[in-house]
């Protein structure tokens, strides 16, 4: 079993260097023996799983370290509702709320320290960001750069003009090269996100050994998923987009076979803010490359639904997810640390309705981000919005009602679902932080006092409490329920274009009222109440932004 591992890593790194594979092949060879660890189990996901994605310092306390404050909200909060959570970089970092890492292998002091990295280890599965397309302008590596040295001569990617990469996709504005003052002069570096987010240049072998040994060190420190930031971009290569080419493919098979030989219980998860079909890929042949990926196209479709009050597309887009295998699942968000990509929704509702989208999210106090287009065009690139600010209304009981169904939807349908902390919070736009930083993407990103959040958690007629105390209902429901596994099957039915309506397993129906109105809905086989047993006749009566879930009387299909 290993050496044909071993094999396959040689066959893949050939591909990728068909020049010079020996010495990162025996590299590689080296770091998985030196790995003194018992060979663990594969992790197989299941309807235990759910997701806390979050920031270390999301929470703050007087004199306290980040990371101890959330391991106490945690464990007074959290214990019986999700089993893993997503720490976003908490990395020493420059810019960019930390995907812009000055050292991989530190904690960021405001954080805490590795020993509370394990201290959350203990009690939950945790998802660590490997940030690897760049590094800060502020890393060791790039200040070393810049002195000379010739250990990181091609650590990088030096151009002197960009012809033949007039095609490169990118969710920028800003020039793609930025000019540095080096020991050898001025020289211009390929950075695809800000200036100080510099790319990292993989065609030079001794790069993504460094990045091999950094993915380990994060396995031997705890984290049991690994997010492979912004992966898309990884390689690139004249007159080619630069996005989704089949080395960066090949580097994620290469991961992944690498964690299989040394820590099998490890999962990749892929980032890739894309249309569906381009996200899909990353799920490679189903057994090969990532074992998540993130469905960037529920958050945007799903909004446009609820705003449209029409089911039909989103119905119909809905009956195309489910998992290639059983190892493979998609993460289900709504909301996370960065905007709500609209590239996603290319090829699924045409550029008016984005538009329309774009629209509706700015009367609930949204933001829009534009990318450049190859044709020198700008176009929308992502709605900036706290999520339950785009389900807010006049009535703050419909407002939780709308918000709460949505996120039963990422609860319910095949995946994992991931929940942002402020969607957990019922927190709103943070204008101040736009305000602060000039950056649309702090809308979300407010950081929260404990001990204000806590006495708000406390209060049953807080908002903060509702939304809180519903969100943890779903999470117990899905727990509950082995149909709501991430692979049992799905099946969308036709209930009109105000109703979202699927089965699970044929076992459980969801039905969803995404209409102003209240509706009566027709039952067309023998089910009762899933909450209390009772047998339903004929019909359901839903009000707004209801949902409910119907379990089948298996004995009489």
């Amino acid at each position: 079993m290993q050496s044909n591992k071993l094999k396959e890593i040689k066959e893949i790194l050939s591909y990728i260097y068909p020049e010079d594979y020996n010495k990162i092949y025996n590299s590689v060879k080296e770091k998985i023996n030196l790995i003194n660890t018992e060979r663990k189990n594969f992790y197989k996901l299941s309807n235990n799983d759910s997701i806390l994605i979050t920031y270390a310092d999301n929470l703050y306390r007087e004199n306290e370290k980040g990371l101890k404050t959330l391991n106490d909200f945690s464990e007074k909060y959290l214990k019986d509702s999700v089993n893993t959570i997503h720490i976003l970089p908490f990395f020493p970092y420059s810019s960019d709320d930390g995907f812009s890492v000055i050292d991989y292998k530190k904690v960021a002091e405001g954080n805490g320290d590795w020993n509370d990295i394990e201290t959350l280890s203990e009690k939950y599965r945790l998802m660590f960001d490997a940030v690897i397309n760049h590094v800060s302008k502020k890393s060791s590596w790039f200040r070393e750069y810049l002195k000379g040295n010739s250990i990181y001569e091609k650590y990088f990617l030096e151009l002197e003009n960009t012809d033949g990469f007039n095609n490169v996709v990118r969710p920028r504005t800003h020039s793609l090269l930025t000019e540095f003052k080096t020991s050898d002069g001025y020289k211009k570096i390929w950075t695809t996100f800000s200036e100080d987010q510099i790319d990292l240049n993989y065609k030079n072998p001794d790069v993504l050994s460094e990045i091999i040994d950094i993915l380990l060190f994060y396995a031997e420190k705890g984290a049991k998923l690994i997010r492979l930031d912004a992966i898309g971009f990884l390689w690139k290569e004249k007159n080619t987009s630069c996005i989704h080419l089949e080395k960066t493919h090949k580097i994620i098979k290469l991961i992944r076979k690498i964690f299989e030989l040394t820590y099998s219980d490890v999962l990749i998860v892929t980032e890739t803010n894309v249309p569906h079909e381009d996200n899909i890929s990353y799920f490679g042949n189903g057994n090969d490359e990532a074992h998540m990926i993130y469905n960037f196209t529920l958050p945007p479709l799903l909004l446009y639904t609820y705003f449209k009050h029409d089911s039909e597309i989103f119905s119909e887009w809905l009956k195309s997810i489910s998992s290639p295998s059983e190892n493979t699942a998609y993460f289900n968000f709504l909301a996370s640390h960065d905007g709500i990509g609209l590239r996603p929704l290319e090829g699924i509702i045409d550029e008016k309705n984005i538009e329309d989208l774009t629209e509706d999210i700015k009367k609930h106090g949204g933001l829009v981000s534009y990318k450049n287009n190859p044709n020198g065009t700008k176009s929308p690139y992502e709605l900036n919005i706290n999520l339950f600010s785009a389900f807010v209304c006049s009535d703050t009981e419909l407002s939780i009602r709308k918000f709460i169904s949505a996120y039963a939807i990422a609860c319910f349908i095949p995946g994992i679902p991931g929940i942002y902390i402020h969607s957990l919070l019922g927190s709103k736009n943070y204008y101040k932080g736009v305000e602060n930083t000039g950056q649309n993407r702090s809308i979300n990103r407010e950081k929260l006092d404990y001990i204000k959040l806590s006495r708000e958690l406390e209060n049953k007629e807080s908002t903060r409490y509702k939304i809180f105390s519903e969100m943890k209902k779903l999470l117990k429901i899905r727990k509950n329920n082995k149909e709501f596994d991430p692979f049992t099957p799905m099946e969308v039915i036709k209930s009109g274009k105000d109703i979202i309506c699927f089965e699970r397993d044929k076992s459980i129906r969801f039905i969803l009222n995404i209409s102003e109105k209240i509706k009566k809905i027709d039952i067309d086989g023998d089910f009762s109440y899933h909450e209390n047993n009772i047998k339903i006749k004929d019909y359901v009566i839903l009000k707004p932004y209801e949902f409910i879930l119907l379990k089948r009387d298996l004995k009489t299909v």
